[in-house]
């Protein structure tokens, strides 16, 4: 039963879709939203200590990915423009080459929505399957390749279930090949150590938000020597490929958000890593009939994605947010739609469990309490919703019997 402490207290566990920014973030942020405003394409004094901080900021980005050069970092306005300007920069640079696109099916709806306006542009795609935790099938993959393939796109982790790729592996099929790869790395960068000098992806995408910076910024990686088609065009800032006044407050406080996550990446994820694998726990020894989506092992440090059987996902929203738990039931980007996650579909998940999905994304403000809280709480709030639901196993199984009986009557003429 929920007590009116327990209605007060709020437990913040939707990172995935929103992450405060970090106040020594919003702190390097502050001067350039009023006494450094000056524009880092001016030649004058002003727009010096602005250019200045933009690149500074792109060298901050390029260390936390371990790329070669600051001058491959590109700033965006978000991960989903890094994806348009990746994939359709990629795809149609290379379209006399080829015009077949390789990508999997539980990509972000953002890479799922630019795949579906190549095809209406002539190109055709080849959607990988995955497996029932979310791992591209890699022989699939590799048969999925033609001499016309030019571009494959797999994400570096999964921003709902948390699973993470082994993007290596892939790497390895696509060596020798004039084959452009490109990663989404939105739900990985800042979170797990990514080593770009070490790995053959030419084209990786990053959000700011997603850790612990402004909404409204990210970047691309492009390699050196990997060829994109510009789909913005204006004054040629950021390399040509993202023309436009840049976003200098957005800018930096995405360097300084980077700076903080390639100091504090290896303490903030050992912490989560023990957090998440005692919410898994206790989710797992306190409610029956609660199962894990995603790898159990190979996933993000902060995501805990459970299906609850017999329980719709709305409604344990809902009644987790009076008891005073935000949470979320799949990506945000999709949030509104009605359908269940098309990802744990692609896992081959039956549309009645996908669709009681709850995804639980930790941050640094969480702490053991938190996760007690949830513990305490969920169970009484499942209870709850299967006691009212036509479909749990006991109403289902009263329901079959019923109707045996009705059956029986019927054929005795009763």
């Amino acid at each position: 039963m929920t007590t009116a402490n327990q209605r007060r207290r709020r437990v913040y566990m939707d990172h995935a879709a929103a992450s405060p920014v970090d106040g020594r973030v919003l702190e390097a942020m502050m001067p350039y939203f009023s006494d450094l405003y000056g524009n880092p394409s001016s030649l004058h004094n002003t727009g010096r200590e602005p250019r200045k901080a933009l690149e500074d900021a792109r060298e901050k980005v390029a260390k936390l990915i371990n790329a070669g050069r600051k001058e491959e970092v590109v700033f965006t306005s978000g991960g989903t423009e890094a994806n348009n300007m990746a994939i359709k920069g990629a795809a149609i640079r290379a379209r006399r080459k080829g015009m077949h696109v390789v990508t999997s099916t539980i990509e972000h709806i953002s890479v799922l929505n630019i795949a579906k306006f190549l095809q209406k542009n002539g190109f055709e795609v080849t959607h990988v399957p995955v497996d029932r935790v979310g791992s591209v099938d890699i022989g699939e993959l590799e048969r999925a390749i033609r001499s016309d393939t030019t571009l494959v796109s797999v994400m570096y982790a999964n921003n709902e279930i948390g699973t993470i790729q082994n993007i290596d592996e892939i790497a390895k099929i696509l060596e020798g090949k004039d084959i452009v790869f490109h990663t989404d790395a939105v739900a990985a960068a800042g979170r797990i150590p990514i080593d770009l000098q070490n790995s053959r992806v030419d084209l990786m995408s990053m959000s700011s938000n997603d850790m612990y910076g402004p909404k409204g910024v990210g970047a691309l990686f492009v390699r050196d020597g990997t060829s994109l088609e510009a789909v913005t065009q204006g004054g040629g800032q950021e390399r040509g490929l993202r023309s436009g006044s840049e976003n200098i407050p957005g800018v930096v406080g995405f360097g300084a958000a980077a700076e903080i996550a390639t100091s504090e990446m290896d303490g903030d994820g050992e912490r989560l890593t023990k957090l998440r694998d005692r919410l898994i726990s206790g989710i797992e020894s306190g409610v029956e009939d609660a199962i894990l989506n995603g790898h159990r092992t190979m996933r993000l440090p902060q995501n805990a994605n459970f299906r609850f059987r017999y329980v719709e996902g709305e409604a344990m929203l809902l009644n987790l947010d009076m008891a005073g738990v935000s949470v979320s039931s799949s990506s945000p980007c999709t949030s509104k739609s009605l359908l269940p996650s098309h990802v744990l579909l692609a896992c081959g998940i039956p549309t009645e469990e996908a669709q009681s999905a709850v995804q639980f994304t930790l941050g640094r403000d969480n702490m053991d309490d938190d996760v007690d809280h949830i513990v305490d709480t969920l169970p009484g709030i499942i209870k709850k919703l299967r006691e009212m639901s036509p479909f749990s196993a006991k109403n289902l199984e009263e329901m079959q019997s019923s109707a045996g009986h009705r059956d029986a009557c019927d054929r005795h003429g009763n």
